[in-house]
């Protein structure tokens, strides 16, 4: 009564605990997820500028080899030394233009390699020649901000990367053909600036381009000017750093000194929809979009203030003062979106780098996590509430226990004797039928356990295991359930004992013993294989050893209350619970029970055939945890070592071929594993007569010891979900 009165305070109590735990949980679970995201997010934007260094790395070496091609650097030399300033040699710079461009095919090399369009630039700094416009750029100077790059060329001998910049150039009324994914650009001139304007009709439009400058040497080895090739960064370096990043809103990007992006953003679309860009298709977020922070989240109808002075957005600042690192407290992109992310500078080529990736998407397990505990307590406080206002029932409830209990002793056709076991899911009575006079075990599921989730799993027992007929398999007889709500079955009565409890007993077996017990419940398991089910609790308890209808060692196969079918099971079956006993449960079901079959039983066997040639478990351990552990990283002894005496090497191999933590190592099938026991030494030392003098020694033991009868065990027992030694 007193149990009864205060059990709604174990909800409560509950909740409360609930409540520290997930306090608990919710900071170790940040720390945890925090050092995961920053990880990642380190390991995108490595992978990030890793692709784009060796990227450009190739480009240089592309851009080098193809200056150091004997007869276009004789060419090129030619072309370069002749005075820009002197009107007589236009005529010789143009046909010498015409030579390189046409007859050594430049322009036609240039379109297979990707390239729009090559210049040749002298060491003032002037563009000589554009392959794309076929005539010499007598007087047209590079950019005054690219002359440093270029000078460093001049300086060094060595090849250099131009970062992104645009230019004007014109659009043709058709598009120029270029090979596949790398669209053909029509003559580039020079950069912003410096392009010649358009003349007549002649349509423009704004490209982002990059180049690859390669020192043209003469025949001394001193540089006499460059060649710069065209690449459309639109394609090239945007698609570069596309190659990883995090999630589905993950995206990496460049960006100057100035804080302009100086790549293409994968939201362009949503960018002129928000009116950070023009609201023009042609219109690219490259250098065009200043990498600003609006203040609050455009996506979600925040109006920036166009007129107040803003800050560039955190990562892009720091990486600007020359910082790299990993920002996972939640700041504002250049969307205004809440973001976490990575950045670095690169030096060398003068632009910075970072990744990043939406924060909701970023923390959506945390909030998941969260979220899971409040539910939990708020469902603890309502158990409790609903408890405390049923409590009475239990009073009731008991009494209807009671008074079925005592019906029980007559369900239907049986006759209850004695009570011989009990489990987590009910208690077995020994009976007898009325009319057959047979002696049966009687499983009981009792009303005060009845739950619709319990009398699904014993409706199932009975189902799974009626399909199974072999010998070696406990059989059931009938099921039902009484008008109070007792459900029950019936299933052989056995008389003997389990391997359990033959080695505590007697200690450990004689090995032409242990083949013969091993291939019998392979026999069994053959057929549940056959059938697409998988026991999944294979162990010492679970099979019984009985002298039965003239047959002495005969093997009962019992338990199959945790069976799995695994025949059509769908490829995203939702995750199944852990299940089993610990000191017997395989590698691979302790990583993901989804992944049982007929080989985790064959591991488990082999633990049992461990266990009967040394007397021993596997692992031993304090905890489920521990033995689990040890079970994944550790190869387990070797019978003979363990138990300090020679064993049959045949039979030995065999049982560590169980034990092989790879499904594949194992033997693929139940029969299988029984032709190889069959084939071993010692296979037919266990002779009938053998048998037949161990079970009358054991009789006479057990006589000797003055118990009542011998120790039974119903087949029933071991259907029962052993709670005190399984995982839940």
């Amino acid at each position: 009564m007193l149990r009864g009165k205060i059990s709604w305070l174990a909800p409560l109590l509950a909740a409360v605990l609930v409540a520290f735990v997930g306090w608990w949980a919710d900071r170790a679970v940040s720390e945890a997820l925090h050092q995961e995201l920053a990880d990642d997010l380190r390991t995108t934007l490595d992978a990030d500028v890793t692709a784009l260094e060796i990227w450009m790395a190739n480009q240089k070496r592309v851009a080098t080899v193809l200056a150091e091609e004997p007869r276009l650097r004789a060419l090129a030399v030619e072309l370069l030394s002749h005075p820009s300033s002197r009107e007589g040699d236009r005529g010789a710079q143009a046909m010498l233009t015409r030579q390189l461009v046409v007859g050594d095919r430049l322009q036609a090399r240039l379109n297979d390699l990707g390239y729009a369009v090559a210049q040749l630039v002298n060491t003032n700094f002037e563009i000589v020649m554009d392959s794309g416009r076929l005539r010499s750029r007598t007087g047209l100077e590079v950019a005054s901000d690219m002359q440093p790059r270029y000078a460093e060329l001049f300086t060094s001998g060595e090849s250099i990367i131009v970062t992104p910049f645009k230019i004007q150039a014109p659009e043709p009324p058709g598009r120029r053909p270029g090979r596949p994914g790398r669209p053909g650009l029509p003559g580039l001139g020079g950069p912003p600036g410096n392009a010649p304007p358009g003349s007549g009709n002649v349509a423009h439009r704004e490209l982002t381009v990059m180049q690859v400058a390669a020192p043209i040497k003469d025949t001394n080895g001193v540089t006499r000017g460059a060649l710069a090739l065209m690449i459309n960064a639109d394609t090239e370096f945007t698609r570069i750093l596309s190659v990883a990043h995090s999630g589905e809103s993950g995206e990496t990007f460049a960006f100057d000194p100035e804080g302009i992006m100086i790549s293409r953003s994968r939201f362009d679309t949503q960018l002129r929809r928000l009116g950070l860009i023009e609201n023009r298709p042609e219109t690219s977020s490259a250098l065009t979009l200043r990498l600003l922070d609006p203040g609050g989240d455009l996506t979600q109808g925040f109006k920036r203030n166009t007129n107040a002075a803003r800050p560039l957005i955190q990562m892009v600042e720091r990486a600007i003062k020359g910082e790299s690192g990993v920002l996972v407290l939640p700041f504002r992109d250049y969307r205004g979106v809440p973001v976490i992310g990575a950045w670095t500078w690169l030096p060398h080529y003068g632009f910075g780098v970072g990744t990043k990736i939406d924060a909701r998407e970023a923390y959506h397990t945390l909030r998941i996590v969260r979220r899971v505990f409040v539910i939990l307590f708020l469902l603890l406080v309502l158990a409790a509430l609903t408890v405390l206002l049923f409590s009475y029932r239990q009073v009731v409830w008991r009494r209807r226990l009671t008074e079925a209990e005592l019906k029980a002793r007559q369900l239907g056709q049986y006759k209850l004797v004695e009570k011989i076991g009990e489990g987590g899911m009910g208690i077995v009575y020994k009976a007898h039928h009325a009319l057959l006079r047979r002696e049966t075990a009687l499983k009981l599921l009792m009303p005060d356990k009845a739950s619709a989730i319990a009398i699904e799993h014993f409706e199932r027992e009975v189902r799974l295991t009626c399909r199974l007929m072999h010998p070696n398999t406990i059989q059931i007889y009938d099921f039902g359930h009484t008008p109070e709500g007792i459900f029950y079955y019936a299933m052989e009565y056995l008389e003997g004992l389990t391997l359990n409890d033959l080695v505590e007993r007697y200690g450990p077996q004689p090995e032409g013993r242990i083949i013969n017990l091993l291939i019998q419940v392979c026999a069994s398991l053959g057929e549940a294989h056959a059938a697409g089910l998988v026991h999944r609790d294979i162990k010492p308890a679970n099979v019984f050893l009985c002298d039965r209808g003239g047959v002495p060692d005969l093997v009962k196969v019992l338990d199959f209350g945790l069976v799995r079918t695994v025949i059509d099971q769908p490829e995203t079956a939702e995750p199944e619970p852990l299940v089993g006993t610990p000191n017997f449960i395989p590698p691979e079901t302790i990583e993901n029970p989804a992944l049982s079959d007929g080989r985790s039983d064959l591991y488990s066997l082999g633990a049992v055939g461990y266990f009967l040639l040394t007397g021993q478990y596997l692992f031993e351990g304090e905890t489920i945890t521990t033995i689990g552990n040890r079970r994944l990283r550790e190869t387990p002894e070797r019978p003979s070592v363990r138990s300090g005496r020679a064993i049959c090497p045949h039979l030995e191999a065999v049982i560590m071929r169980c034990l092989e933590k790879d499904p594949e190592e194992r033997p693929q099938s139940a029969q299988e594993l029984a032709a190889v026991l069959a084939a071993g030494p010692h296979a037919g030392d266990w002779t009938f007569e053998k048998r037949t003098e161990w079970w009358e020694a054991h009789r006479q033991a057990i006589e000797a010891a003055r118990t009542p009868q011998p120790q039974t065990l119903a087949s029933s027992s071991a259907l029962d979900i052993q709670l005190t030694d399984r995982t839940p």
